[in-house]
């Protein structure tokens, strides 16, 4: 290992300890190599602003958060919430598997776990606790597990990112987490269904099936969205950047024009937030990148491939000793800083493996999701703490359970590929 980046390791890691936001970490690193290896300090700026504007697949992102937030604002919310409720909330456990449901549906407009958390969770949360069925605690618990989920099933912006590092098909990423996703959401329903026998958590009062398509069609709007969006991707009408768009577009229509629950200045708010959230997730991406020039000039990912090839180590070997890497480091950080400046590091060997990219790329994913409720640091439980009260104590208390399925879930995908890349070849992906 060079001195300089000996020097701008201790300086990311030093200053990431005592606080200072992972993406200004990661620049004061890089700086402090350039600086120190006689650099000229403007290759930093260069290659951020040059990487930035070389990827058009990153306008995806904002987009994609523009329209989770319009979702949050208006009454689409409570359509579906009444839709899924009509549809399960009759079994045991019902508020819990209306939980997942909603996650479900809720996923394919997000593309974000904390939106969904932060968003329809709440009120899910507060539905659960005031019915007197539920402890506070397990309530929380469920909805940060089944939130999870939202950056499975597209639109997944933690996918977008991957498909900028990796060169994977994006259209091929969005099939590849449809399965995955509802697998997710079926094993966390049979939790649920496990604890509400033991702890004799009751079900919703039935709604009569001669409502249901009334409810169903109040609903309609908002469950097209997910269609909307696969149909412009695998049609080739529209790019993924363009179908982030058009999605941020019918939001605002149906939330603004059709149900007319969007007023100008909640409408001001939602762009004002929307930009906050872009701009910090832009700052992780530029960062990154930047970062990247730093492992390219080290040669870095050539000598992990090199590492792995020469112990002729199994793919699946692989595999599962970089999950096992991510899940630990879900535990500290966010999943778009492992996606953008750890992930990176094993592309050349999962091609020098044989790994389908796709198949690599999903993995990563939902093993990050998972460390978002990995305790003691998982984000999602400090966003459901701080938008509902409910002590982290509490909810940590019940989150192992859905922590030890979802894990046993990621076994799965690993140990069977084609959980995650049957639906691709189905509609001709080669891998």
């Amino acid at each position: 290992m060079s001195l300089e980046l000996t020097i701008g390791l201790l300086a990311l890691f030093g200053s990431a300890a005592i606080g200072i936001p992972v993406a200004y970490a990661i620049l004061f690193g890089v700086i402090m190599y350039l600086g120190v290896g006689g650099q000229d300090l403007a290759i930093a700026g260069e290659t951020m602003v040059q990487r930035l504007y070389d990827g058009f697949l990153l306008l995806a992102v904002p987009l994609f958060i523009v329209s989770a937030n319009i979702m949050n604002a208006g009454t689409l919310s409570d359509r579906l919430l009444n839709f899924c409720i009509a549809l399960v909330g009759r079994f045991r456990g019902g508020m819990g598997h209306v939980n997942v449901v909603a996650s479900l549906i809720f996923s394919g407009m997000s593309g974000s776990a904390v939106a969904d958390a932060a968003g329809i969770g709440k009120v899910i949360i507060d539905m659960m606790v005031k019915s007197g069925k539920y402890t506070r605690g397990y309530a929380a618990a469920i909805t940060a597990a089944t939130a999870t989920i939202g950056p499975i099933i597209p639109p997944s912006i933690p996918m977008v990112l991957y498909a900028l590092v990796s060169n994977a098909s994006i259209g091929s990423l969005f099939l590849g987490g449809i399965v995955p996703g509802l697998f997710m959401g079926a094993v966390l329903m049979g939790m649920n269904i496990l604890i509400s026998h033991r702890r004799g958590f009751g079900n919703e009062e039935p709604v009569p099936l001669r409502d249901l398509p009334a409810i169903t069609v109040k609903a309609t709007p908002a469950l097209l969205m997910p269609a909307i969006l696969l149909f412009g991707i695998y049609s080739g009408v529209t790019t993924p950047t363009e179908a982030a768009a058009i999605a941020a577009l019918y939001a605002l229509l149906i939330a603004g024009g059709l149900y007319r629950a969007l007023k100008l200045r909640s409408l001001y708010d939602v762009f004002v937030e929307s930009a906050r959230s872009a701009a910090s997730v832009g700052l992780v991406i530029g960062s990154s990148m930047i970062l990247t020039y730093v492992v390219v000039q080290e040669n870095i990912p050539q000598a992990i491939s090199g590492i792995f090839e020469s112990s002729s180590i199994s793919p699946l070997a692989f595999l599962i000793l970089v999950n096992v890497l991510v899940l630990l480091l879900g535990c500290v950080l966010d999943a778009t800083v492992i996606i953008l400046v750890i992930v990176p590091l094993f592309i050349p060997t999962c091609n020098a493996l044989g790994i389908d990219l796709v198949h690599f790329g999903v993995l990563i994913v939902v093993n990050s999701m998972i460390g978002l409720i990995t305790p003691p640091y998982g984000i999602l439980l400090f966003v459901i703490n701080a938008v509902t009260g409910i002590p982290l104590k509490d909810i940590i208390a019940e989150i192992w359970a859905f922590l030890a399925i979802l894990i046993a879930a990621l076994v799965c995908m690993i140990a069977f590929p084609e959980i995650i890349l049957w639906l691709p070849k189905m509609v001709g992906y080669q891998g």
